[in-house]
């Protein structure tokens, strides 16, 4: 579906150029009933034509191995392109894997929809974001609860406002026996309002720091928020509203997000963020953007950051953890690409046994996007 998708408005891209190098053909001709000799085509529209000439390539491209595509020249396809066709927002992985998607896309129309949130997760974090069930009718729990939480840290959260069958918990309070970190709505609370290290930026800290740089905190993104506690604290103190990226892998995170009445967006870190350019006043990466993820897709996400952010807007990344060789090899350029001011750079070491047997550190980071970029 998305390789279609995509290749039909790949066409329709080489119509408009084709008719685009068509019209400046003839208005280098018509002006005159004795025209001039030819006027050599414009590199840029060469260059267009090139690339998207690779671009059908690339996504008819069905075996890379095989030995029609072998022969063809290494330069074809340019890197950047293949990267963006892997990672962008148009579906176009999903071709990759065909069992899912038909296993996903196979439905009886007109009636409930499949409840398999785990085989979508494993679509949408394999780069493959599908198009909605268009005819079917989502399922919701056969007893959904009489009242919501009014406040966004309630003691408890409704189990009843959660389909569980997929889960090995029934409960918010298995899971908050068995993942405190996760689903204790208090957990991260106390840390992300006292200083104890030089890694801790506590919120009455940010906000004062963010009004003496008269630049206004009033919406943002929290990528990888979990449960959305960083989201409720913003909201509940500072009346900032906060959309909380999270995926449901083995727990139903964004339900949780829903009950504390907080804006959950179901999207992995490839995903291209679903807000307008330079709209956020602050975007803060949370511990699930760390060494693990890819560096392609990691880069991709810090510059789509970029876009969503406005000039003045805050980069905040929080407790991000890497090999302090990779940090200063790698992932420190690779932030530091974006020219933004260093508000805050605070390393320190990973002290668990998992850090200590890798050489890993843990960086905090407060960046400001320059107020304009011409």
């Amino acid at each position: 579906m998305g390789f279609t998708m995509g290749l039909n408005f790949v066409l329709l891209l080489v119509m408009v150029a084709t008719n685009i190098l068509s019209l400046y053909h003839l208005s280098s001709t018509v002006q005159s009933p004795n025209p001039p000799p030819p006027v050599p085509v414009p590199d840029h529209l060469l260059r267009q034509l090139s690339t998207i000439r690779a671009t059908i390539n690339h996504l008819t491209r069905h075996n890379p191995s095989s030995s029609s595509t072998t022969a063809e020249p290494s330069s074809a396809v340019p890197r950047d392109l293949i990267l963006h066709s892997q990672i962008g927002p148009i579906a176009s992985s999903c071709h990759n894997h065909p069992d899912l998607l038909h296993r996903y896309m196979n439905y009886t129309p007109f009636s409930t929809c499949p409840y398999d949130p785990d085989l979508q997760e494993t679509l949408i974090l394999n780069g493959c974001h599908p198009l909605p069930r268009r005819r079917c009718f989502s399922r919701t729990p056969s007893k959904p609860p009489s009242s919501l939480p009014l406040t966004h840290f309630p003691t408890s959260l409704p189990d009843s406002g959660v389909i569980w069958n997929k889960y090995s918990c029934k409960s918010f309070a298995c899971l908050s026996q068995n993942n405190p970190t996760g689903f204790d709505l208090n957990a991260q609370r106390s840390s992300l309002q006292k200083y104890t290290s030089e890694l801790d930026l506590p919120l009455t800290q940010f906000m004062q720091l963010a009004k003496s740089a008269n630049s206004p905190i009033r919406l943002g993104i929290d990528i990888g928020g979990g449960t959305g506690t960083f989201a409720a604290l913003m909201k509940k103190s500072y009346n900032v509203t906060m959309l909380t990226t999270t995926m449901n892998v083995n727990a139903p995170y964004n339900e949780a997000v829903a009950l504390r009445g907080l804006v959950p967006l179901h999207v992995p870190l490839q995903q291209r963020f679903p807000v307008f350019d330079g709209t956020m006043d602050l975007v803060r990466c949370g511990r699930a953007v760390n060494r693990w993820i890819p560096l392609s897709v990691m880069e991709f996400m810090f510059y789509d950051v970029d876009r969503v952010l406005r000039g003045g807007g805050y980069l905040w990344v929080d407790r991000f953890f890497s090999k302090s060789v990779d940090l200063e090899k790698i992932y420190g350029p690779l932030i530091g690409k974006l020219g933004y001011k260093k508000v805050k750079w605070a390393v320190a070491n990973k002290t668990d046994p998992s850090g200590l047997k890798h050489g890993e550190v843990y960086l905090s980071a407060l960046l400001q996007k320059p107020v304009s970029k011409s």
